[in-house]
Order: C-alpha cells, then structure tokens, then sequence
C-alpha cells in the first residue's frame, strides 16, 4: 500500500510547482483538475468514460450522500469508489459549502462579487428566499432539500460521515462565508472555523484508530477569511500550528471561501506562502481557464469544479478560442468535431452537427458526449500546464495560451 503523502518534483519561481500526491488508491500528479461527481456519480458519463478523460480521481459531496442513500450503505459498499466503481483514488468535501448554500437558499451559485459596495449583510440569504440553516458555535442545523426534513451538522459529524465514505482525501467541515459579510462576522466565523478544525482533527484520529481495518483517509484543513489578508494569513498560521491529541497534523489543506476572480491569485499566494511546503494545497470551485493559470503559478496543487459538466448539459463547448454553444444554428451542417486537435471520445467519434441534432432532439447522450469534451479540455489543459513547469516553460505557455483565450467568446 502506498504511504500517503506529497513530494513536490518542480517549481516556478514564485510559488507554483509540480507534484504527486500519494494515495492508497493511487498517485495524483500534480497541479490536477478533479472532476466532480456530487451524488457518487459524474453527471450522465460512466466512470469509464470519465478514466477516459485523463481524470486521476473524483470528488463526491459528503452533504448528499448523507441524505441519499446514507453513509452507512456507501461504507457496507466498501467506500465510494467501491459503490461508484471508480477505479482510482477519491476525495469528499465535508458539506459545509451545501450547508450554507441550499441553506440560505442560493442553491448552487453564492453571490461572489460585491460590485464596489461595502459587505453589510450577516443574514447572508438570497433575496426572497427564508433561511432553512443556522449557525452555532457547536455545528449547524439544516434543513433537507429534498423533504425538509431537520439535520445537524457537527465538525465530528462530518468527519464521521467522510470516513463513511471512504475517500482517500476528505475535508474538515468549516463555515462558508459570503462577500456580503461584515468584516466583524468574517473575523468571528474564522476563529469558528479555526475551533471547528482542531475538533475535525481531534475525530479523525480517534476515527482513524478505530477503523484501523480500512485504508489511511487524509484530511485537509480548510481556510477561510474571505478577502482580507490577515484572515487568509492567520487562518494559515492557524491550521497549520493544529495538532492532534498525539501531535498529528492535517495531511493537507483546502482553500475555500468567498474571494472574487480577480483574487484568486492573490489569494492563494498569501496561503501558499503561510502553509506548510511538504502538504498539498486544493482549490475549492474552480475551472475556468484564466482561474486554472492564475491558482496554478501562485501554489495551488488540486482543484475540483462542477462547471465543465454544468455547462456541457446546456450545451456549451470549451475550445482553446472559447466557448461556444453547439446548438447554434450554424453548427446544423457542421460535421467537424467539437474542437480541432482534441483527442477526446466525443471529437474522435461525432460531429457538432450531430450533437446539435442530440440536444435539440432532447436525447441524453448529448449531456453525456458534451461532458466527456468538456472535461477532457480542462483535464488536458492543467496537465499541459504541469508539463511545462517540469520543463521550465510556464510562462510561455501561459502567455501563448491565453493570448487565443476568449472567455466570452461565442465562435
């Protein structure tokens, strides 16, 4: 069996690096996208066909598979990898993202940008919308998105359903926060957080020494603290300095959180510099390329993000030019593939004409074909940009690459 870990194998001159993240389940060169599969399953593609994109693991959401089917059948499964049949390693998020979200009724998307305007409110609910979650300094009280029934989540809560799960990478469950936020409320929820991770630690190894059958689950610290730097930093010094009741440290950490765009790399540079250089460092939410480029040279080693198969079932289709949306009128007789050079299933095996007819037919193979392009793209393009760190070549790269970018692009 492997001995988990990480060993960094190239570096750029400013944070960023290559590297293998060692897995029970497998190694992960790094920087690596890991697909989403919420609900233990990649939306409409079979995990064949996703090991066909080039993904080396996926990551499952602890909130849903609480709800539906239950820890307790995933673990009688054997693990979820086991139970989804994927072959490679896992990673599970703690829920405490779909906590906040679905609680405060934004579902999937969290207002992420403040526009100019100072962050004034704490309730942090959509607008219209009543709150089904409560914050307290033990854990959180929801409510179920599928029947309204009442839950608690507790940091001992979390990590027990994650070593449930089986996942070879798992989070330590923390408070989302949004930009609407005070200040005042950000300092508090960090230091909340902060508490909630020493207690996620604390259970997993008492966990970890219970289940001493299964193989070793790492768990990441996550960090907080919005946009402020001495948040992001002391949240930093703080998981790092967190020990375990026999002096155990986190395996690794995640940064998550509320952050615009345009931060991303400043943001992840402040925690790269602050945490531990021998532990991997996952970006929570991201895909885009200009995000991928901007997390990647500033020190972040891992991702996740729904988007690539999001936006592939309505339709859009990520090329090295842009995206654009194959039910356009003009791609009816066109029976090219998806993108020019792509070595994925779909550009090897179908035209945009047909799937055009697919999505306008309402067929279900069109979610399927687009999602296996979509996520070969971004899969791809982190591992050129892993390539061209070992040889030297980032910022060419970089610069040559997002010279034909287009992010609006329509094509």
């Amino acid at each position: 069996m492997t001995e988990p870990g990480f060993e960094e194998v190239a570096r750029l001159g400013r944070g960023g690096r290559a590297g293998v993240i060692h897995t029970p389940h497998g190694d992960i060169a790094t920087p690596a996208f890991i697909p989403v599969g919420t609900k233990a399953a990649v939306k409409g593609v079979l995990p064949g066909e996703v090991a066909s994109t080039g993904a080396q693991a996926v990551l499952a959401n602890a909130f849903h598979l609480y709800l539906q089917p239950g820890p307790d059948i995933v673990d009688a499964a054997g693990g979820v990898a086991r139970f989804m049949g994927w072959a490679g390693p896992t990673f599970t998020d703690s829920g405490g993202f779909q906590v906040m979200s679905l609680g405060a009724g934004f579902k999937k998307v969290i207002e992420m940008t403040l526009d100019g305007a100072e962050p004034t409110d704490d309730r942090a609910t959509a607008g219209g919308r009543q709150r089904l979650s409560r914050v307290d300094e033990d854990g959180v009280n929801f409510a179920s998105p599928l029947d309204g029934s009442k839950h608690r989540f507790t940091p001992e809560v979390s990590v027990g359903i994650q070593h449930q799960l089986g996942a070879d990478i798992m989070f330590a469950f923390d408070e989302l926060t949004t930009l609407r936020n005070t200040r005042q409320y950000q300092e508090s929820s960090v230091a909340r957080t902060g508490r909630w991770a020493q207690r996620c630690l604390d259970e997993h190894v008492h966990l970890t020494a219970e289940r001493t059958e299964k193989p070793y689950q790492a768990l990441f610290g996550v960090v907080q603290g919005a946009q402020y730097e001495d948040l992001r930093r002391g949240a930093c010094q703080g998981l790092a300095a967190t020990r375990g009741p026999g002096g155990e440290t986190f395996d690794g950490y995640g940064i998550g959180g509320a952050l615009e765009k345009s931060m991303i790399g400043t943001i992840v540079r402040w925690c790269a510099e602050e945490l531990p250089d021998d532990k991997p460092r996952h970006l929570l939410g991201i895909s885009e390329p200009e995000d991928l480029f901007a997390a990647v040279e500033s020190g972040a080693d891992t991702f996740d993000c729904v988007n690539p198969s999001r936006v592939a079932r309505n339709a859009a289709i990520y090329t090295a030019t842009g995206r654009y949306n194959v039910t356009n009128a003009r791609f009816r007789r066109d029976f090219g593939p998806l993108e020019d050079g792509c070595d994925c299933l779909t550009c090897r095996s179908v035209s945009r004409a047909y799937l055009h007819h697919l999505f306008h037919a309402h067929e279900l193979n069109a979610y399927t074909l687009a999602t296996i392009h979509n996520e070969r793209f971004t899969l791809r393009l982190v591992d050129a940009m892993r390539a061209s760190i070992i040889d030297g070549a980032f910022d060419d790269f970089k610069t040559d690459w997002l010279a034909r970018w287009r992010p609006n692009s329509s094509r």
